[in-house]
């Protein structure tokens, strides 16, 4: 399975197309902006279904991903359907060219009621808020919506993380409270171990030298040295990072709080882009692309290549969410987690991302005549009950309880049509992602693999969100530092830019205003912290 927080970190604010107009003529007037749009709320029930008497319509824009079905046809809305007297008209976009039509429709203002697993950037939700668009949701969330209410209750980081500096809700976020799904995790080839007579690796050279020993003492036993020591997905996605920069990156200390390369240290942000902990990282992660312990399509290969090569049982060690890929195969046995390696400092952090994982997939437009009724309609799945109709659909046809937790059944299993029933595969429904709804992702392999990850995770900060005009501020500055980073990262790793120039590299950085940016995101945690 993809690593989906790591391309839905909530730290994008680079919006390709936000030089279309955010509103267009028909746009709510100056009045509408700051109070939600009011249906008819005596025909709304407060709890239990249906959740109105009399059937109402709702249009929603949504995402749908390459392995999914057309969503009229998954039984979880089949079924939600009758339960809860809710037809929905779905609009459905895929995943190529969806932002595009996303920002179509708002330019346009030919809005549909919903807009679900839209994945709204932070500064679309702030301008299309401000502009009247988008309706604030936080009184609709007080009275219609008790399930997700009780989880910014419980996980208090859920509340600062999606709202505005004005006090706005503009769209909800999915939930992730199970861990496993925040991180990746380490996959070791044990059965190389075993067969080379080796231990798991506690520190950066104890790494280098199993990933040595991969590479050299053929632990497949074919007689060429054709293994792949270490491997990593190509690209996070623009201004995500380079994935095994940042899964190594915890072994020198480099965190990514805020979504973004930052330490927060005695409540100060530190961006760490040009310091010495991140030169001393990139020069070991170049070692091991020099000498080829790091896989060389590391920065050109495609998800599908990645994937396959988890499931061949040639690789020695790669990362990643679940075991997925290698499920019903042979080599599912071969592969065991193991914990973040030590670095030079006694570092040891890991990755993971914030409890709010997917900002931006839930929000209610103006156009909406029945916002009660809509916000009672998503709660639902931010329980434990509608995220099993969400992700598992039917008991009986597509799961089983055991002790109370549903897994797919075999049959179901065997006709590998899971991504086909459920809009979470592909990542960024708008649901609650508990261990009770965790069973496909978090099977017994995948937990002992993150009980070895659970020390080493830091509370993490979700981003903040910007007042509109500190956002396109932000988004100014991010649009050169996060390309001009990214790319001599790449060249520092590849071994095509020589260390010699750090300096120069520091330089350009501060030319390009890191500081500036530094001091943006200093003032936002300042206004997070206060708001606690």
């Amino acid at each position: 399975m993809k690593r989906k927080w790591g391309t839905v970190l909530l730290s994008t604010l680079v919006v390709s197309s936000l030089t279309l107009s955010a509103c267009g003529s028909d746009t709510p007037s100056k009045e509408t902006k700051d109070k939600a749009p009011s249906g008819s709320t005596d025909k709304v029930s407060t709890a239990g279904f249906p959740i109105v008497k009399e059937p109402i319509k709702l249009k929603m824009f949504t995402r749908t991903a390459p392995a999914n079905g057309p969503f009229k046809d998954m039984p979880v809305f089949q079924d939600y359907e009758k339960l809860s007297n809710v037809q929905v008209e779905w609009i459905e976009a895929p995943t190529d060219g969806f932002a595009e039509k996303k920002n179509l429709l708002f330019a346009s203002n030919e809005l549909p009621d919903v807009m679900y697993r839209s994945g709204l950037t932070p500064l679309e939700a702030i301008r299309y808020g401000t502009g009247g668009q988008l309706i604030p949701l936080e009184g609709l969330i007080d009275k219609y919506a008790p399930n997700l209410k009780k989880l910014m209750e419980t996980y208090p980081e859920i509340r600062p993380a999606i709202t505005t500096p004005e006090g706005h809700i503009y769209a909800i976020p999915g939930i992730v409270t199970v861990n496993s799904a925040r991180t990746d995790k380490r996959w070791m080839n044990q059965a190389w171990l075993k067969k080379l007579n080796l231990k798991e690796p506690e520190t950066t050279d104890e790494l280098y030298e199993v990933l040595k020993a991969f590479r050299d003492k053929d632990p497949n036993g074919n007689g060429k040295q054709d293994e792949i020591p270490m491997t990593a997905r190509a690209s996070g996605g623009p201004g995500l990072g380079i994935p095994v920069a940042d899964i190594m990156g915890g072994s020198f200390g480099l965190d990514k709080q805020l979504g973004y390369y930052i330490n927060i240290e005695n409540d100060k942000v530190n961006i760490w882009m040009g310091s010495d902990r991140n030169k001393e990282m990139l020069m070991f992660l170049n070692k091991l692309y020099s000498e080829k312990l790091l896989d060389q399509e590391v920065f050109s290969q495609k998800e599908a290549q990645y994937i396959a090569k988890q499931a061949t049982g040639n690789t020695g060690f790669f990362f990643d969410q679940t075991n997925n890929p290698m499920l019903g195969t042979k080599v599912n046995d071969q592969y065991i987690g193991i914990s973040p390696v030590k670095g030079p400092h006694g570092d040891r952090l890991q990755l993971s991302a914030p409890v709010p994982r997917d900002f931006g997939a839930f929000a209610i437009t103006s156009v909406n005549k029945n916002p009660e009724a809509t916000m009672r309609w998503i709660d639902y799945f931010y329980s434990d009950e509608g995220s099993t109709l969400l992700r598992f659909g039917r008991q009986g046809d597509n799961y089983e309880l055991r002790n109370g937790i549903p897994y797919y059944t075999d049959a179901f299993l065997a006709t590998g049509n899971q991504s086909k029933i459920t809009p979470y595969a592909g990542g960024g429904a708008p649901h609650l992602i508990s261990e009770k709804v965790a069973s496909f992702i978090n099977p017994p392999q995948v937990q002992e693999a993150q009980k070895k990850l659970d020390p080493y995770m830091p509370k993490i900060f979700a981003a903040p969100l910007f007042d509109e005009q500190t956002a396109q501020q932000i988004n100014i500055l991010r649009n050169d530092i996060d390309k001009y980073y990214e790319e001599q990262t790449t060249k520092f790793i590849a071994g095509a830019l020589s260390f010699d120039k750090w300096g120069e590299f520091q330089s350009t950085l501060k030319k390009m205003k890191i500081d500036e940016l530094q001091k943006l995101y200093q003032d936002a945690y300042d206004k997070m912290k206060q708001k606690k």
